[in-house]
């Protein structure tokens, strides 16, 4: 159970505290409520771009970076297709020289053309480097638009195409950061060693001043799930064949979210698992294999994936993933298994509470999806899972009409 305390400011900054005293660290997380999905389809890459422009210097402050290693911290960023997240981690007695710099380049950034110029020649590289030069990196440059079809969902991170990170002029760019990197669209997320009523002044004097966007953003709508098959073949310069199968799986909120989860651990979560079992140890015809959830807020995939062995014919692959899938909708699993993986998520949870940056960012994904006090009730969400459930979904979203397949050829 983690316990914490949460206010909004007037300019609808939302905050969020954990009082930890076992460390003498801090982490101070901050979420902007703008991922990939938020962009315009001829404007793609533009979360991303700012992940890098936030550490090229705000309004008062020209060396981020600098400022950070002076007070013994250090800090990074993510993006993907829902958020953006920057955190800082330092000494818990140093932590208003964190909210002085997150909210100096939430204030406004340090705007000019040569800084523009040079993050998106680093995203150009970025681009090329793991996507178009990296083997398999050009995976979900395809797959993604194969699954979401026309959805804000179809298009990586990264970008659409590396020429709308190459055309972005300093007017999209301010006209990007003043509609999404506002109080009002994030939310401020800190764990450590501090005192809820302390932070909450530190916060108010540093961020009270700064004026909320009042942006309406577009609805994203939930992907909907497939109506028919969708195929493609590639071929490209990769040691091994792969094949991808990707099912639409339906909103985070969706109360069967758990059950999907569990199922993907049943098939392939640990040695013990069945598609290890069955197509890796007593019938070796992959070299690797997975299944998991894309976890997307607005309509998540249920991925299947893997790297055959030498020799092997995709088709034959494939037809053994499909006979390992009618199994678990034509059978219910065993106690032992899914006693199995809710054991092993429920420590995966009670470790992931040890770490006050898991703990940061997790209460503001929860903040945001639905409410951070649901972080505290997933694992009962978990156990309330039966066989019968695990059942019912794989029969729900494990179904051809509902896939995109990617066979991945490696080049003879």
């Amino acid at each position: 159970m983690i316990e914490f305390q949460k206010c909004t400011l007037e300019n609808g900054l939302r905050l969020i505290v954990n009082e930890d005293k076992s460390t003498p660290l801090v982490v101070v997380n901050t979420l902007y409520n703008v991922g990939s999905k938020y962009e315009d389809p001829d404007k793609t890459g533009f979360a991303h771009l700012f992940e890098h422009l936030m550490f090229g210097g705000s309004k008062n402050i020209a060396d981020f970076d600098k400022e950070i290693q002076l007070v013994g911290g250090d800090n990074n960023a993510f993006t993907n297709n829902d958020v953006t997240n920057f955190y800082i981690s330092l000494p818990a007695n140093n932590i208003e020289t964190a909210l002085w710099l997150e909210s100096d380049r939430m204030l406004q950034l340090d705007f000019s053309q040569k800084k523009l110029d040079i993050e998106k020649n680093v995203v150009i590289e970025e681009y090329k480097e793991n996507y178009l030069n990296q083997p398999y990196g050009d995976v979900w440059l395809n797959l993604r638009p194969l699954a979401y079809g026309n959805h804000p969902y179809s298009w990586p991170t990264i970008g659409k195409d590396i020429s709308h990170i190459q055309n972005a002029n300093i007017e999209d760019v301010k006209d990007f950061f003043y509609k999404y990197y506002a109080p009002d669209n994030a939310i401020l997320s800190i764990s450590g060693n501090v005192n809820f009523e302390n932070v909450k002044k530190i916060v108010e004097k540093w961020y009270s001043d700064i004026k909320a966007s009042n942006y309406k953003k577009k609805l994203i709508y939930e992907a909907p799930k497939l109506t028919k098959p969708k195929f493609l073949e590639l071929k490209r310069e990769v040691p091994y064949d792969a094949i991808y199968k990707v099912y639409q799986m339906g909103k985070k909120t969706n109360p069967d979210f758990f059950a999907v989860d569990l199922l993907s651990d049943v098939l392939s979560n640990g040695r013990s698992s069945r598609l290890f079992q069955k197509l890796m140890i007593k019938n070796p015809l992959f070299a690797s294999i997975d299944a998991y959830l894309s976890g997307d807020i607005d309509g998540g995939l249920f991925i299947v994936s893997g790297r055959l062995s030498e020799g092997v014919k995709i088709k034959d692959a494939e037809k053994h993933i499909l006979e390992e899938i009618e199994i678990i909708k034509n059978e219910l699993v065993s106690d032992y298994e899914l006693e199995k993986v809710k054991n092993k998520v429920e420590s995966t949870n009670v470790f992931g509470e040890i770490s006050i940056m898991n703990k940061s960012f997790s209460l503001a994904m929860h903040e945001l999806v639905t409410d951070a006090e649901d972080f505290n009730n997933e694992i009962l969400e978990y156990r309330k899972v039966t066989k019968e459930d695990i059942k019912r979904v794989a029969n729900d979203i494990l179904s051809e009409n509902n896939c995109a397949t990617l066979y991945y050829f490696a080049k003879k």
